[in-house]
C-alpha cells in the first residue's frame, strides 16, 4: 500500500495552539444552534460526516470530513476538529487532524477511555482516485484501510495515524467504514472497560454493484481491551446492514445493542444484540418505529437507571422516507418503545451525532441545509427538561 504522507507536525505528536473563538449561527435562526462547519468556507467545498464526544474534562470535540473538491465519499478529503471548553458557546479554530495529500482521510469515530482520559479516533483511508464502487468491486488500485490517532491531552494534540488494518479487516472485504459517529466503553459485565467501535464493510465478490442497495454489505464491531493500544475484529451482522452505532443495554451484563442502516428497503432502522462484548451478534431485526430514508443515524445513552433516575436512550435521525426532518427521540425501556419525539430541523438533513455534558445538556451535531442536507453541519444544544416535558 502507498506509504502515508502526513504534514510535518505529525512527527511525534501534533502540537497545535488552541484558541477559543466565537462561531455565530448562520442558517437556523435559533439561539441554541450554531452553523459550526459551512460548505465553501475555510478551503473546503463541503463538510460531511459529523461526530461529537464529551471528554473526561467536559470538553466537546466536534469532528468531520473536509472535502476539498466534491461531495463524494472518496477524493481529496481531510479529517477536521473543533473544540469547545465552555459547553459549545465558543469553539476553537478549525484543526486538521489528518491530511494525506489528495487521498481520503475520513469516517471519524472517536471513543473516550474514561479510565485514562485518552481519546482514540478511529478513521479510514483510501487513495483519492479510488472510488467507492471500484473498491466494492475490487477493481481499485488499492483498498480501504483502518487507522487510529490518539490524544492524551483532551484533544489538543494528536498522534500520527497508525494502521490497524491487519487486525481489524478481513482480506476479502472491500469497502469499510468506522462508524460514522462514536464508539463506547462498556461499563458493566465481564467485558467492563472494553472500547467498542461500530463499523461496516462490503463483501461483494462479484464485479457488479446491485442496483437496489448493497445486499452484500454488513455491520460489525472492533474492540480493544488494553485502553486502545491494540484492536481486534469482533462479530459481523448480515445481510444488507450498513452504517451503525452501538449502545450498552442497562441490564448489568454489558449487553450491546447495534442500531443499523438497513438496505431491506423497508424504510426503518434495524437492531442486533451481542451478549459477549461484540464477539458475536444476533441476526438483524426491523425497528418500524425508527423510520429512516436509508441513512446514517445516532444513538446514545442519556441516563442509567438508578434509585433517582430512570433509564433513557436518545436516537437522532432524519425521520422520513427522504433525507429531511431531523428528529430526536427518547426511550425509557432500552429501545423497545420511543414515546418522546421532537423535530429539531424540518428541512433537508442527513448524518448526525450526539454527546451529553456533565450537567445533562444534550448536544447534537448534524448535517442540514435549506436546499440540500450538506450545506452546513449544525451544532444544537437541548436542555433535558425541554425534551422530556410532556
Amino acid at each position: 500500500m502507498q506509504k502515508i504522507k502526513t504534514y510535518c507536525w505529525f512527527i511525534g505528536f501534533v502540537m497545535i495552539i488552541w484558541l477559543p473563538i466565537p462561531v455565530r449561527a448562520q442558517t437556523n435562526d435559533k439561539p441554541d444552534t450554531l452553523a459550526l462547519f459551512v460548505s465553501g468556507t475555510d478551503g473546503y467545498k463541503s463538510y460531511r460526516i459529523p461526530a461529537i464526544i464529551t471528554t473526561t474534562k467536559g470538553t466537546l470535540l466536534a469532528f468531520c470530513e473536509g472535502r476539498k473538491n466534491n461531495a463524494a465519499d472518496a477524493g481529496d478529503i481531510d479529517l477536521l476538529l473543533k473544540r469547545s471548553t465552555d459547553g459549545g458557546r465558543t469553539w476553537s479554530a478549525q484543526q486538521v487532524i489528518w491530511d494525506d495529500s489528495t487521498n481520503t482521510c475520513g469516517n471519524p469515530c472517536p471513543v473516550v477511555d474514561e479510565t485514562t482520559g485518552a481519546i482514540c479516533l478511529l478513521m479510514t483511508h483510501n487513495l483519492g482516485d479510488d472510488k467507492e464502487k471500484e473498491i466494492i468491486k475490487k477493481i481499485s488500485r488499492s483498498t480501504r484501510t483502518v487507522w487510529i490517532s490518539r490524544s492524551n491531552d483532551d484533544g489538543i494534540t494528536w498522534s500520527a495515524p497508525e494502521d490497524l488494518t491487519a487486525t481489524t479487516k478481513k482480506k476479502e472485504w472491500g469497502w469499510y467504514a468506522t462508524g460514522p459517529g462514536i464508539g463506547i466503553q462498556i461499563k458493566h459485565g465481564p467485558h467492563k472497560g472494553r472500547l467498542v467501535i461500530p463499523c461496516d464493510y462490503s463483501f461483494d465478490d462479484s464485479t457488479t454493484v446491485p442496483k437496489q442497495g448493497h445486499p452484500n454489505m454488513g455491520s460489525h464491531s472492533i474492540h480493544s481491551d488494553d485502553h486502545g493500544a491494540t484492536w481486534q475484529l469482533g462479530g459481523t451482522i448480515t445481510p444488507k446492514m450498513n452504517e451503525c452505532q452501538v449502545i450498552e443495554v442497562a441490564d448489568g451484563n454489558g449487553t450491546l445493542l447495534m442500531n443499523m442502516r438497513s438496505y431491506f428497503q423497508r424504510f426503518c432502522r434495524a437492531h442486533a444484540l451481542s451478549y459477549d462484548g461484540g464477539i458475536t451478534w444476533t441476526g438483524p431485526y426491523d425497528v418500524p418505529t425508527l423510520v429512516e430514508p436509508v441513512c446514517q443515524a445516532s444513538i446514545i445513552r442519556y441516563a442509567w437507571p438508578t434509585k433517582k433516575t430512570k433509564s433513557c436512550m436518545l436516537f437522532l435521525n432524519p425521520a422520513s422516507a427522504k433525507r429531511l426532518n431531523m428528529t430526536i427521540r427518547a426511550s425509557y425501556d432500552e429501545g423497545q418503545t420511543w414515546p418522546v419525539i421532537r423535530t429539531l430541523f424540518a428541512g433537508p438533513s442527513a448524518y448526525s451525532s450526539m454527546a451529553i455534558l456533565p450537567d445533562g445538556t444534550i448536544n447534537c451535531l448534524y448535517e442540514a441545509g435549506r436546499k440540500h442536507p450538506y450545506e452546513t453541519i449544525l451544532f444544537q444544544k437541548l436542555k433535558a427538561k425541554e425534551l422530556f416535558k410532556r
